[in-house]
């Protein structure tokens, strides 16, 4: 009898080390399979399984670089619009840099159109052809500093974003209701900028 239960003891020691041994191979096969996986199982926020698949060290390069020049063309175009603004900003700069200073002509301008008129009545042409000739190179030069004639006439419709009325008439004739009779003052613009509105009298 005593013989029997040592052999039983025996035979169970020996299943449990083979169980023992079984658990242990199939741990470390489960291990060495998430090692070997390409794919990592994650859990995200919501514990939801996810599968990321492993780039390999080309991929990631790649994927980098793909980055790096995405960063870059965003950079250069950003730069570019830049250069675009600043550039239109200096021009404008330049632009009504002169205001004060062409404002200040403008009457002297004025007086030089009216003078020329008169001297026109004298008949004395060598005098009204000197008196051009000055005329012409004050108005060439304002020009060349960007001042330009705001073209109003006689006869064109009344735009109050272009003009001045100082008053209203009754009209010379039906065509002339709403619109510009006469010019007392011209105006003028530095670029797109009107520094003198010309000063009309509209019919009504």
């Amino acid at each position: 009898m005593a013989i029997l239960l040592q052999t039983m003891a025996k035979e169970k020691m020996k299943f449990n080390n083979i169980f023992k041994n079984s658990t242990k191979m199939t741990t470390e096969n489960t291990e060495n399979e998430k090692e070997l996986d390409p794919n990592i199982i994650e859990e995200n926020a919501n514990g939801e399984q996810l599968i990321v698949e492993e780039l390999s060290p080309e991929e990631q390069l790649k994927q980098d670089l793909d980055k790096e020049k995405d960063k870059h063309i965003r950079l250069f175009a950003e730069f570019e619009n830049y250069k675009k603004r600043t550039a239109k900003e200096r021009i404008d700069l330049f632009k009504t840099a002169n205001q004060e200073v062409l404002q200040s002509l403008l009457p002297v301008l004025d007086d030089f159109d009216r003078a020329l008129a008169e001297i026109k009545k004298s008949g004395d042409d060598s005098l009204v052809k000197g008196v051009e000739l000055i005329h012409e190179k004050l108005k060439n030069t304002l020009v060349s500093k960007g001042l330009e004639e705001v073209e109003v006439r006689a006869g064109d419709p009344f735009n109050a974003d272009y003009a001045e009325a100082i008053t209203q008439i009754p009209a010379p004739s039906d065509k002339l209701k709403g619109k510009i009779v006469d010019v007392l003052e011209k105006g003028y613009k530095l670029g797109d900028k009107i520094i003198r509105f010309p000063k009309v009298v509209i019919g009504q």
